[in-house]
């Protein structure tokens, strides 16, 4: 019987004997070399593509008319900075032949740090470069059957002289959301409590308010704006039949957005325990006391990220408002794109949205973190 092999009557030690299969401590670490080569034959095969990529990009640039120095400059930069990626590469390859030394000297502490560090230089390469080669594939997709595709969706001559015209419409989008925002924000707190409603004498409350989500949220944005932005005009109401395209978009998106926000705030409201409810009351607080004192000031701050991921929603949306007519950044980008026959226009509206919201989705991130970091302490 192995020494590791447990007593019968014994509980075995975990690690030292599973399966049928000792276990030592003084186990020597697996063998990274095929790591560390792969690592390095992949380094060498991406930096070989990025420069052929790179001399590609100079090409097109030049037939494009954009190409001179500095366009030249900048891309040897860049062929210089793939030359960061053998670092790891090498690194892996250095630890993994320090293991081996190590190993052969007896110094199974050092092998196994050696080849720990083997393993995470090389998991690095492979990483790393996973990203370079998305990128070069995107290189090369833009200029692919002759460069139709850069012609097609960066045509920068026309970005660069339509840009004006775009982001002066793009400050229409601006205006709908930030105003829709804050409406969003008050209907939804008023359809929550409409929902949340105690009580035999709240039932219909209820009933409203949760036939009204349950409608708006099943309805596609769209097709709300496409009903409210032609179908008020046309039933003559007085002040609402000549309000701008605009504010009946700010409408549609509020409602839509409106039963969205209130499962937020309701859910919020949810979480908050009921012993901090009956605290209240107990105390002589009355219900929309409990409500504004206690429970809304803990639950906004519980679904500030949920509520922030709505807005970039509703900031995407706001490109809908072109079905009804409004001169948006998306109906400025089709106009021109229509005069030139050439979407180049619609990619700077997608990069304006792009702008504004990674920072907001960011943050929102950040707000995840650090709540988890309270919870968790």
């Amino acid at each position: 019987m192995s020494e590791n092999t447990p007593k019968p009557g014994t509980k075995p030690l975990l690690g030292l004997y599973e399966g049928g299969r000792s276990w030592s401590a003084s186990a020597p670490p697996k063998d990274t070399t095929n790591w560390a080569a792969t690592a390095l034959i992949v380094s060498i095969f991406i930096l070989l593509a990025s420069w052929k990529t790179l001399r590609d990009i100079y090409g097109a640039l030049t037939e494009l008319d954009v190409g001179g120095s500095v366009s030249a400059a900048l891309l040897v930069l860049c062929g210089l900075v793939m030359l960061l990626l053998l670092r790891p590469a090498t690194n892996s390859w250095r630890a993994s032949v320090m293991a081996k030394n190590a190993l052969a000297g007896n110094d199974l502490i050092a092998a196994r740090i050696a080849a720990a560090a083997s393993r995470e230089s090389a998991f690095s390469t492979l990483g790393y470069g996973a990203v370079i080669v998305l990128l070069l594939a995107g290189a090369q997709f833009l200029m692919a059957n002759d460069l139709a595709v850069s012609r097609t969706f960066v045509q920068l001559p026309l970005i660069f002289s339509s840009f004006g015209l775009v982001l002066k419409a793009f400050w229409v989008n601006v205006y709908i959301f930030v105003l829709a925002e804050v409406l969003v924000l008050i209907w939804g707190l008023i359809v929550a409590i409409a929902r949340l409603m105690p009580g035999e004498a709240g039932r219909p409350v209820r009933m409203i308010a949760t036939i009204y989500t349950d409608m708006f949220r099943g309805m596609p944005a769209i097709i709300n704006i496409y009903l409210i932005g032609f179908g008020i005009p046309l039933t003559g109401l007085p002040y609402l039949k000549d309000l701008s395209p605009e504010s009946y978009a700010i409408i549609a998106l509020t409602l839509t957005y409106g039963a969205y926000v209130a499962e937020v705030y309701r859910s919020g409201i949810d979480s908050i325990h009921r012993s901090q409810v009956a605290a209240a009351r107990s105390l002589g607080l009355s219900y929309m006391q409990t409500l504004r004192y206690v429970v809304l000031p803990q639950a906004v701050r519980r679904i500030i990220p949920p509520l922030l991921n709505d807005f970039i929603g509703l900031q995407k949306d706001t490109a809908l408002v072109n079905v009804i007519g409004s001169i948006d950044a998306f109906n400025q980008a089709r106009i021109v794109g229509a005069n030139s026959f050439n979407l180049s226009p619609v990619t700077t509206v997608a990069l304006l949205f792009i702008v504004i919201t990674i920072p907001q989705a960011r943050f929102v991130d950040r707000l995840l973190e650090r709540e988890q970091r309270r919870t968790q302490s």
